[in-house]
């Protein structure tokens, strides 16, 4: 058994698959183009997918008021400050930024649906 794929209901699939992939480095996978407007986004590795959506037969979750500890994504990055800076001038929004004991930093951001997004740059990396 293995991962295939996280999913979030979200207000607006389509134009947040396009932030995604020109931002952060994803690729539409597959792609519905009537409602619910599903995308499968995948990371540039090919290895983690998140699919999207705008289905009414769910509540769309207030991203915005939720702690990012409920959710959250996380991206590895090599230089996180100039990652950093290049999404907030696509539209992110600082929440935080921490250097952890072991040499980590994380910077937590929002998309701009509101959605957590961190940016990672590992002191000890998670995988070898």
């Amino acid at each position: 058994m293995h991962f295939e794929h996280a999913a979030l209901n979200v207000p607006d699939p389509r134009a947040m698959a396009e932030w995604y992939v020109t931002h952060c480095g994803a690729h539409i996978v597959s792609a519905r183009d009537e409602p619910p407007y599903t995308r499968f986004l995948a990371d540039a590795t090919g290895r983690v997918i998140l699919e999207i959506y705008a289905n009414p037969e769910a509540p769309i979750p207030n991203y915005e008021t939720q702690h990012p500890l409920v959710l959250h994504f996380a991206f590895a990055v090599e230089n996180i400050d100039a990652e950093r800076d290049r999404l907030l001038d696509a539209g992110a929004e600082l929440f935080s930024e921490e250097t952890l004991d072991n040499g980590s930093r994380l910077v937590m951001l929002r998309d701009p649906w509101g959605i957590p997004l961190q940016l990672v740059k590992r002191g000890v990396p998670l995988i070898s």
